[in-house]
């Protein structure tokens, strides 16, 4: 057999490129460069590849075909198993903004009086006298940042898979090094790597199934390949309980990625557990990318069998958003309380997935599933990553205060940080004039006009629980006396620095902007078309 060289497509690439290639330089970093330049080396570096890579991105839409409103653009390169089309770059730019809130929160140091929030020494047991030395010299994991830009870059490779096997291969580069920053908190060190221990053992077994699912819907088609897989779907040219086995496990790993019930156990474990800047950056980051590479999946690969995993879709969108929305009610930390919100949001957006997909099929004005969904992801994620930002503020004499009880007052200590968590936490809510209420109305939208009734009507059903789980926050914060809690339960609002800042205030922006003027936003998703195939 003659060897065939592989054609990569560069100029659609570099973007993905530039960041996998600042994650490599990365390493050589911490190889080359002396430990008291770590920091600014690694953090200029982290910082200049996502606007690099997020001005390629805008370079590279604006140089795609138009082919008509809402129509397909785009290509299929390296041998058809990317695809660079009007999703994939929509996605791409919203990962790299969060990841740029990423990484900024990464940089985060006047919160620990000057050092990050990541442990001195990754190595040193909890306790014991590596780590005290490693806390009093004040050594730090810059590694986290070249971690953190090969999670990014798996992540986009994730959201432009066009293949099982590619989409296997990035789901564990973006993985593996969230496993890692999981458990590398500078406090609470024995809850940060249990929670890096949960997350790795529960996602190992989510990519068994997925691995073998592939194994399954290969042994169907003949081919890895999502045109493939989609004209044996439409040709039923296989086993058709074969077919439904693999598609069924290659969902648990993508719903596990997503935290949908039954698989989101891991959820409010390592959300708690991992530094806060992880949690931020994790929970809009993943779900983006999951997001994405799940709606390429069910739409591309499996679009002509789409009466087969809807049902399946209703059932876990339902389960996903009582189990989220009740189980947050009970919650005492805030950083849980925010986890299970991420579980309901989740159940949101799969109420979005099971809309309708072309814009043909819909009157003048209607969104399609897919502009609804990347709106409700661009909306989510400028509000989890200020929240999460505002967390980091609230601190005691042992770090972040998560517990509820340590919130009592802060209102009227701070009224400007509990003022702009309560607006997060109502457009989450989906209260009118923010950008959550624009998201859920997209989504409900898109599934009503699809035939989902029950699922919207369990939607919003579960909004109004929702809201007052939010609520109950907002009123410890502002109407609760901070003097019936007992001597030191009382937490203080720490003054961050401008980087932690410009997160905060550009979620706010965002949020506000988006809730009240959706229009651009809500067009830039339209005009990305519909997927390649």
């Amino acid at each position: 057999m003659d060897f065939i060289k592989p054609t990569i497509e560069y100029g659609d690439l570099w973007p993905l490129l530039v960041v996998f290639g600042v994650a490599a330089a990365g390493v050589l970093v911490e190889g080359f460069v002396p430990r008291a330049h770590r920091y600014v080396v690694q953090t200029c570096l982290a910082v200049a590849g996502v606007v690099v890579a997020l001005v390629g991105t805008i370079l590279v839409a604006r140089d795609l075909d138009v082919l008509g409103d809402g129509a397909a653009r785009g290509a299929i390169d390296v041998e058809g198993t990317i695809a660079v089309d009007g999703p994939a770059l929509f996605i791409w730019g919203m990962l790299l903004v969060f990841g740029l809130g990423g990484a900024l929160l990464f940089a985060e140091r006047r919160l620990e009086g000057g050092v990050s929030a990541f442990a001195g020494q990754a190595a040193a047991l909890p306790g014991t006298e590596a780590e005290r030395q490693a806390s009093t010299r004040g050594l730090e994991q810059t590694e986290v940042y070249p971690l953190m830009m090969f999670a990014l870059g798996g992540m986009m490779l994730f959201a432009a898979a066009n293949d099982l096997l590619t989409l296997f291969v990035a789901l564990e580069v973006l993985s593996l090094p969230l496993y890692l920053l999981s458990g590398l908190a500078r406090r609470r060190r024995l809850l940060s790597q249990e929670a890096a221990l949960k997350y790795f053992m529960l996602g190992a077994f989510s990519s068994g199934f997925f691995l073998y699912g592939a194994a399954l819907v290969y042994g169907f088609s003949g081919s890895m390949g999502f045109s493939e897989i989609n004209e044996a779907v439409r040709d039923d040219v296989g086993n058709q309980t074969m077919l439904l086995i693999g598609m069924g496990m290659l969902a648990v790993g993508l719903l596990f990625k997503v935290g949908a019930v039954p698989f989101h156990a891991w959820t409010p474990d390592v959300y708690q557990g991992a530094p806060t800047a992880v949690t931020a950056f994790m929970a809009a980051g993943t779900k983006i990318a999951a997001f994405g590479a799940m709606l390429r999946l069910f739409y591309v690969a499996f679009g002509s069998d789409r009466w087969s995993w809807q049902p399946m879709l209703w059932i876990i969108a339902i389960l996903t958003m009582f189990v989220g929305a009740l189980v947050a009610i009970v919650q005492t930390d805030m950083k849980r309380m925010l986890a299970y919100s991420s579980v309901a949001h989740t159940g949101f957006l799969l109420t979005g997935v099971l809309g309708v997909q072309q814009a043909s099929e819909l009157a003048d004005g209607e969104v399609t599933s897919l502009q609804a969904v990347l709106f409700y992801l661009v909306t989510y994620g400028f509000a989890v990553v200020g929240a999460f930002a505002v967390v980091t503020l609230v601190r005691d004499a042992g770090g972040e205060a998560g517990q509820f009880v340590r919130w009592r007052g802060i209102g009227r200590r701070s009224p400007l940080v509990a003022g702009v968590f309560a607006f997060f936490l109502l457009s989450m809510a989906g209260i009118p004039l923010t950008a959550g209420f624009v998201g859920k109305w997209a989504v409900f939208t898109v599934a009503l006009a699809a035939g989902a009734w029950p699922v919207v009507i369990a939607a919003v059903l579960c909004s109004i629980i929702a809201v007052f789980f939010y609520v109950r926050v907002i009123l410890l914060m502002f109407f609760e006396d901070d003097d019936v809690t007992a001597p030191g339960e009382v937490a203080a609002v720490t003054k961050p620095s401008v980087l932690t800042s410009a997160t905060i205030l550009v979620g706010v922006a965002a949020t506000l902007v988006l809730g009240v003027v959706p229009g651009p936003v809500l067009d830039l998703a339209a005009n990305a078309g519909q997927f390649v195939r």
